[in-house]
């Protein structure tokens, strides 16, 4: 009970930075290095817009953060910062080192002036293509605890990052995919990931979903609201 007013705080800070990209009516040059947003065409973006449509709630980014807590996670990847509301929450559990890639230059030096702004030495930020820089960080890390995947929500690519990923998981590991029902080709992604041969439990959660690799789970599925 002692942390609580201590994450209470985290959270209030990280809803507060939340606010104040709601509220950037300013332009940014965006970079699609994916699928391309579904919400604008023109590469010049307001980060209010970014801000709207992109960023995790409150809601599950205090979900991810639980499950980092609940099972002590160490090594957390993000594939897609945008403006980095989701690896606030992913770095509020002491000990976490969140390594985050973005693919667009201007995005990334958003995101990482307000870690800095926050003063969050617990979050790198990785510039670049994933496909470039997800093989360096995998050959890094000794392993992967929590991995959330939220860039490029096409099918082969998704497919691609979770075969590099799930090289470095173990039983306790956690990969989770944003967006599964966005399209179909997301909704593809989502049954290949859930139904790999390493995976051996999963929860739809509609917009996101979580895969285990528990032997204990015994290929459990489950559809969940929260």
């Amino acid at each position: 009970m002692h942390d609580q007013p201590r994450l209470a705080e985290a959270y209030r800070d990280i809803e507060q930075t939340r606010q104040s990209l709601l509220a950037n009516h300013s332009f940014i040059e965006v970079l699609d290095l994916g699928a391309g947003s579904r919400h604008a065409r023109s590469p010049e973006r307001k980060i209010s817009t970014i801000a709207k449509y992109t960023l995790s709630t409150a809601r599950f980014g205090q979900l991810y953060h639980r499950a980092i807590t609940h099972h002590q996670a160490e090594y957390v990847l993000e594939l897609g910062t945008s403006l980095g509301i989701n690896a606030m929450y992913l770095a509020v559990h002491p000990g976490t080192k969140v390594t985050t890639i973005e693919g667009s230059p201007a995005v990334a030096a958003l995101a990482l002036s307000l870690f800095k702004q926050r003063h969050l030495k617990n979050i790198d930020v990785i510039c670049g293509d994933i496909n470039d820089q997800l093989p360096v960080v995998i050959n890094k890390v000794p392993r992967i605890d929590f991995a959330f995947l939220d860039a490029n929500h096409r099918l082969a690519p998704t497919i691609r990052y979770f075969d590099l990923i799930v090289q470095k998981v173990h039983a306790k590991s956690i990969i989770v995919l944003d967006d599964i029902h966005s399209s179909a080709e997301m909704q593809q992604a989502w049954n290949e990931v859930r139904n790999h041969r390493c995976v051996t439990g999963a929860a739809d959660l509609f917009r996101c979903g979580f895969v285990f690799f528990d032997p204990s789970l015994n290929r459990q599925q489950f559809v969940l609201q929260i």
